[in-house]
């Protein structure tokens, strides 16, 4: 039986491929208000300025490619069994051969109905349309009438893959952290699901502040914490 990794990724990791972290200096928050492109009210106030910044958004995707980060998580398959978790919208963690990833954000390159928000109140995987690198724009319309929206869980929206990735979390042999400060939540207080025994890895070059003993802190940049990480495993 193959060991369970699992995997909790951040922007960090996508960093060094040329996507803008959130909330670093000079990160894609400095430049945008989160609470008008990315929120709930946002979408109720100007639908249109949201879907020309995911819009923008695909465009950028379209341009960059999944790093040396990526492509060791992703090998990480040849001899564990490993569920990605991550809180990225972009979809590099799959071009680089991961083959289960839960994104906890939603995926930029995916759009459903505006009226079928979560798993709470009716969202259903079949009404997921992916568009690749497409762009969306206002009047166009889901089967059922409703307004196409990005596949984004804006802020002021439930996180509908929680508890699925707790019970990823809890049933992991080994938990490894890359590319994020664990600011942000639900997601920063996963790895506190880790069962007793289960060594808890963190690569970020910042500092952060945990105290678990658990946690070792491999402070450096996604691909080279990956590369000291996997050789820890050896």
């Amino acid at each position: 039986m193959k060991k369970r990794i699992a995997v909790l990724t951040g922007a960090g990791v996508s960093a060094e491929s040329g996507l803008g972290t959130y909330r670093d200096n000079g990160g894609l928050w400095d430049n945008y208000d989160p609470m008008v492109v990315a929120s709930a009210e946002g979408w109720a106030r100007n639908p249109g300025l949201v879907l020309d910044f995911y819009n923008m958004q695909r465009e950028k995707l379209k341009e960059v490619q999944p790093n040396t980060a990526h492509r060791l998580i992703a090998e990480l398959e040849k001899d564990y069994v490993v569920d990605v978790i991550t809180q990225n919208v972009d979809n590099l963690h799959e071009r680089a051969g991961s083959t289960h990833v839960v994104h906890l954000h939603g995926e930029a390159t995916k759009i459903r109905p505006e009226n079928s928000c979560n798993d709470y109140d009716g969202f259903s995987e079949k009404l997921v349309v992916d568009i690749g690198y497409g762009a969306v724009h206002l009047g166009d319309k889901a089967p059922n009438g409703a307004q196409y929206r990005p596949h984004i869980v804006f802020f002021g929206e439930a996180v509908p893959m929680i508890e699925r990735a707790v019970e990823l979390v809890s049933q992991a042999d080994i938990v490894l952290i890359v590319g994020t400060s664990l600011q942000v939540y639900p997601a920063a207080g996963l790895y506190r699901y880790a069962r007793a025994g289960a060594p808890i890895y963190l690569i970020d070059p910042a500092d952060v502040a945990l105290f678990d003993k658990r946690v070792h802190h491999i402070q450096k940049v996604a691909t080279e914490g990956m590369q000291e990480f996997v050789g820890l495993l050896k």
